[in-house]
């Protein structure tokens, strides 16, 4: 069964997961300031192996922008990513006051937009990069 554990992410761990995905990234220091200053950080475990993270930033009032969401590829299609946006929109909106709105915004990966729309964000189109995107919350 997989877990979802907020707040474990460690810059060597999101190196690894980003390296299994053909991704580049910057120092190991500047990833652990990054994550030390984000709103969230998630990883989702398979037992003691983390296969999954996310991270958030944001203004804690308006506006978050989903930043990172990388599962492991030999944990694609298995509902992981799914489990991690999921947690991700939980935590936004119980930190949020009833009554308040606010806006998420995210880069999706070229190709992966559909698995976003599915929660209701939507496309900003874009030549290169895959398409912006925003889900705008009301959380009453």
């Amino acid at each position: 069964m997989y877990e979802v554990k907020r707040g474990i992410l460690t810059g060597k761990k999101f190196i690894n997961l980003v390296e299994g995905v053909g991704w580049g990234h910057p120092t190991l220091e500047q990833i652990e300031i990054a994550i030390e200053n984000s709103l969230y950080n998630a990883c989702v475990l398979d037992g003691d192996e983390i296969i999954a993270m996310g991270r958030i930033i944001g203004d804690n009032s308006m506006s978050y922008l989903i930043k990172d969401v990388v599962v492991n590829p030999k944990y694609q299609g298995k509902g992981i990513g799914k489990l991690l946006i999921n947690d991700m929109l939980t935590f936004l909106k119980e930190k949020t006051p009833k009554g308040w709105k606010f806006c998420i915004e995210l880069m999706s990966a070229s190709g992966k937009e559909g698995f976003y729309e599915k929660f209701g964000f939507e496309k900003r189109p874009s030549v290169s990069g895959g398409a912006g995107m925003f889900l705008l919350v009301d959380n009453k």
